[in-house]
């Protein structure tokens, strides 16, 4: 981690991940980017849907391979990138038939390192290979929730799953909430845990890098008015006067709240759920 000496009150907690030790490309494959728009928390309707987004530097989007649809042909790292839309660091990727994809990068990874997405591929960093083939208390990452659905699990920076057990179709895994649920056997993995898991430690140290990443600002509700927020109101500093903590929709939040639905479809694969609230 890099930090700076105190020359300001900024300075003074400021830190974040020398990427110079890592990066080894400043620009990125122009055919394998593109320009887009943030949803910057608002529906097709454009109406908030998520609070505390907006703004923030204009960003290229670089095209991700989650699928891994090139299977039993190696690939060679030709250069390990900063992807601006993610916590992890993404490598440029040459298949041996000449084609060239970007994809997340497992941690400790380097240009020159050999990759292959194939059923019996060697249980090393960075191979891709269906759960069943992979041995219990592995850790994986860019894991599939259905066969053939494209990596959704454990992509951010540092994070990965480990495998708990194998039982009729399905494989346990330990999610990093610490959820243990079901996944089908035949669903596939990257072997590893992502890169960049400094990520983790990093003191913005100022209000203007969060606006740089988009995030706005978060006020208390007990500091709106009534009108605003169901915890706003009073005179001078008062309770929410209510049980429970809830948001400005009225929905449970904070303190250890279950706000997950009763009904969800996937409750079934859920083997323990996370710890939530307080530890």
């Amino acid at each position: 981690m890099k930090r700076y000496k105190p020359t300001t009150k900024t300075r003074r907690m400021t830190s974040h991940v020398e990427y110079r030790k890592f990066i080894t490309a400043s620009e990125p494959l122009k055919s394998l980017t593109k320009g887009f728009r943030r949803a910057n928390g608002r529906n097709n309707s454009g109406i908030i849907t998520t609070r505390h987004k907006g703004g923030g530097h204009k960003r290229l989007f670089r095209d991700i391979d989650f699928s891994y649809t090139k299977q039993g042909v190696p690939m060679v790292v030709k250069t390990v990138e900063y992807d601006p839309n993610r916590s992890g660091f993404i490598g440029l990727v040459a298949y041996k038939d000449g084609e060239r994809r970007y994809t997340l990068l497992p941690k400790n990874a380097k240009v020159g390192d050999t990759y292959i997405a194939a059923e019996d591929a060697p249980i090393t960093a960075g191979n891709r290979l269906p759960l069943k083939n992979i041995t219990v208390g592995t850790f994986i990452y860019n894991v599939e929730v259905r066969p053939k659905g494209g990596a959704k699990l454990a992509r951010s920076g540092g994070n990965y799953v480990e495998v708990m057990g194998r039982d009729a179709g399905y494989v346990d895994l330990k999610m990093p909430s610490s959820e243990v649920r079901k996944v089908s056997e035949n669903a596939w993995a990257t072997i590893g845990e992502v890169s960049n898991d400094e990520n983790r430690l990093i003191n913005l140290g100022k209000a203007g890098r969060s606006r740089w990443l988009g995030i706005r600002p978060t006020v208390r509700g007990t500091a709106m008015n009534p009108v605003d927020h169901p915890h706003g109101g009073g005179e001078g500093r008062q309770g929410r006067g209510r049980r429970r903590a809830i948001s400005v929709y009225g929905k449970p939040t904070g303190k250890g709240q279950k706000s997950r639905r009763a009904k969800k479809y996937s409750n079934k694969f859920i083997v323990r759920r996370r710890k939530v609230g307080k530890k």
